[in-house]
């Protein structure tokens, strides 16, 4: 790392002025320059708040808080528009804060830094990072789970078979289907409102870990951030780190787990040994070799993209055997996160589109419709007439010729238990959405 256009580490010490050797300084700083292109507008937002706060202990004045506010901006806006470059000339988002703000106005911009650490100013901008991404996550959410509900409406009585064991089990429908889907997402959407809840609250303020002989004015930062609520105990917001990227990560895993079985559904379906369902074109690929193919990849790498997650998942648990407080150790925490959240709502993105394009093979399906396949059906009946399930299940694998005369959508609108295909209660699901949404 260069040292030029005086960006010494914040931390270098007067006593020597002797820094590690170059490399021990790249191996120090790791991939956090590059890493924290993620975070630093995130970082420019919480400093702008911490000055505020600041204003009001008369660290700084009115006229010192509009310089800053207005250097703040202007770097914003310089990152924005490439202008300014987070790269190896720094240690990381705040040392480059710090520079700006030191080369535009002097020792000015040295005294952002009271009452705050490194330690408490990533997590700031990490908790704004995940609140924003949550976000994100909660809306790719809520498009998924209207597209399958809309993709059940129109569908809601198209059979398909069922499968357990991957061996056709029961008639089933394509509103069964993509209605399992959409609320398994609406699930999703509930525990990514409850994750925001979670972790809506401000860690700014608390420094390394064990407060700072000001009379710091939190609750005005956190307010200004829009946090709910202050992370009272320095040690518990130091002990916080890691784990409240762990609760975020599951929130984003259960939904590329659900994207995961869909993606399977899919892969199965497209094949030729099924082809119950043709993708939209520019949802495939052709071979490089083999002129015939066209290949599900987009629906295989989506399939792929709850490895990347539940990886980043393992990463931080492995990371987090510390003791109390503050550990080097942490700095390993932000990578897992960002790349998880990259891939992840990417996927996650491309999803509602996919799902409103896709076209079903009614005939195919109708016809893998087989008649033992009614066999539960005809047990069922039986129960109807007096006879025991035990009774009946036992006629109904011997009654064939009564299976071959079934019909299938009879068979479908007779299934009127809540959530089967006659009975898909869909408008519920709805309501739960929209009160998700809305909440």
């Amino acid at each position: 790392m260069s040292n030029s256009n005086n960006t010494s580490p914040i931390w270098q010490k007067v006593s020597t002025g002797k820094l590690p050797s170059e490399e021990i300084m790249q191996f120090l700083a790791g991939q956090d320059v590059i890493l924290d292109r993620e975070l630093l507008i995130f970082d420019i937002q919480a400093t702008k708040a911490h000055i505020k706060a600041l204003v009001t202990i008369d660290i700084l004045n009115s006229e010192e808080l509009d310089q800053l506010e207005n250097c703040l901006d202007e770097l914003a806006g310089e990152f924005e528009q490439g202008t300014f470059v987070l790269d190896a000339r720094f240690e990381d988002c705040h040392s480059a804060i710090e520079w700006y703000l030191t080369e535009k106005l002097g020792s000015l911009g040295g005294k952002v830094h009271t009452g705050r650490s490194r330690n408490d100013q990533i997590m700031v901008a990490m908790r704004l990072y995940m609140r924003d991404r949550l976000n994100t996550l909660a809306t790719y959410s809520e498009a998924i789970a209207i597209s399958c509900l809309n993709t059940a409406e129109k569908n809601a009585l198209v059979a398909i078979p069922g499968y357990t064991h991957l061996q056709r089990a029961m008639p089933s429908s394509v509103g069964l289907w993509m209605a399992g889907m959409a609320e398994a997402f609406i699930d999703n959407l509930e525990l990514i409102k409850s994750t925001q809840k979670w972790i809506n609250s401000s860690p700014l303020g608390t420094a390394s870990g064990f407060g700072i002989n000001l009379p710091l004015a939190r609750d005005i930062a956190a307010k200004e951030l829009d946090f709910e609520r202050l992370q009272i105990n320095p040690q518990n917001v130091q002990n916080s780190r890691g784990k409240y990227e762990l609760q975020v990560l599951q929130a984003l895993s259960m939904c590329s787990l659900d994207l995961r079985r869909l993606a399977w559904d899919l892969s199965l379906y497209t094949s030729q040994e099924f082809a119950f369902v043709s993708l939209p074109d520019e949802y495939t690929t052709g071979s490089s070799i083999m002129p015939n193919k066209k290949n599900p990849d987009v629906a295989e790498l989506l399939r792929a993209c709850h490895g990347v997650i539940h990886g980043a998942i393992t990463e931080l648990h492995s990371l987090l055997s510390l003791p109390s407080s503050y550990h080097r150790d942490l700095q390993f925490s932000k990578a897992p996160m960002l790349r998880a959240f990259e891939t992840g709502l990417l996927a996650l993105s491309l999803v509602p589109a996919l799902i409103e394009n896709m076209s079903f093979n009614t005939e195919t399906m109708s016809q893998a419709i087989t008649p033992e396949l009614f066999a539960t059906d005809v047990a069922v009946n039986e129960v109807k007439k007096g006879k025991t399930f035990r009774e009946a299940y036992k006629t109904a694998m011997q009654e064939v010729e009564a299976m071959q005369n079934a019909k299938t959508l009879d068979s479908l609108k007779e299934r009127i238990s809540p959530g089967a295909s006659g009975n898909l209660m869909l408008d519920e699901l709805k309501q739960r959405l929209y009160q998700l949404i809305n909440y």
